[in-house]
């Protein structure tokens, strides 16, 4: 009996976010194995992502909504409900998921927020091929809720399962780890996968990337590749061509994220695996 065949998207965040970010987004799909970038239309450097992306036929670009911990599109005196004092999405997480939750004018002015977002992303003119959340604020039941109801006048076909399967806990820590982000994650990842069927949504079957957020490198890459399960999986990670210190992925080893994507070890590995890099828009 034949193994099923197996897919996988590489998509990386936060395009957009700094000129470091979009060099590495460019040069991992011209050189690399990059598929797809999600792009923060509110950020500084989008502009130069769209341009980029436009001289990029083979990159799948899609939105990358933010609600938390980033860059309004609109005004913040628009949306004060979500914003600090700093006119900036708050980056408390918990607290900014209870007011969605609970207070409607917050509501009012995410929907807002939200299909300014879809907007804009649709004023660059280019295919949106995905769309999923910063920081996973779309496992959120109100967010997930408005980018369903406001994607389907944008043409959103795909959005990315935030679910991780257990092969990546390889050691008792990384056991630990994965157990704490289930218990977590674990009843609202599997609403999202029944909300987004339910919608005719097309989605991945698991993410890889997500306990390990900030700190792929080659060998962790890899690892991972090894243990790729079959049907369609999403490597997610935040490449940059320096370690550049923006509060959002304070931390992150981009560099290294970067340097994993034009690896030849990895490349060699996919090609050697029988495994074929695609897009979401790929999806049936």
């Amino acid at each position: 009996m034949s193994q099923a065949p197996r897919r996988l998207i590489v998509t990386a965040d936060d395009f957009g976010l700094s000129w470091a970010v979009n060099e590495a987004v460019e040069r991992a799909s011209r050189d690399g194995v990059l598929t797809c970038a999600s792009l923060m239309v509110g950020e500084e450097a989008a502009a130069d992502a769209v341009a980029r992306a436009r001289r990029l036929p083979a990159l799948r670009v899609g939105l990358h909504v933010v609600v938390a911990d980033g860059r309004p599109v609109l005004a913040p005196a628009r949306i004060p409900a979500l914003c600090d004092a700093h006119g900036r999405l708050d980056g408390r997480l918990v607290r900014a998921g209870f007011r969605f939750f609970f207070r409607p004018r917050a509501r009012r002015q995410l929907e807002d927020e939200i299909e300014a977002q879809f907007a804009a992303f649709a004023r660059t003119g280019l295919p949106l091929d995905h769309v999923n959340a910063h920081k996973h604020m779309h496992l959120h039941p109100t967010v997930l809720g408005l980018i369903l109801r406001i994607g389907r006048r944008y043409g959103m076909r795909a959005v990315r399962l935030p679910y991780e399967p257990s092969l990546v806990a390889v050691s008792p820590r990384a056991w630990r780890r994965y157990w704490r982000a289930v218990s977590v994650m674990g009843l609202w990842t599997w609403l999202m996968r029944q909300r987004l069927e339910r919608a005719g949504v097309a989605h991945n079957d698991a993410v890889l990337g997500l306990l390990q957020s900030g700190a792929l490198d080659e060998s962790s890459v890899l690892a991972l590749l090894k243990r790729l399960p079959s049907g369609v999986t999403e490597l997610y990670c935040h490449p940059a061509i320096d370690d550049d210190a923006q509060a959002l992925t304070l931390g992150y080893r981009k560099r290294a994220e970067f340097e994993a994507l034009v690896s030849p070890k990895v490349a060699a590995a996919l090609q050697e695996g029988d495994v074929v890099r695609v897009g979401f828009g790929d999806l049936g």
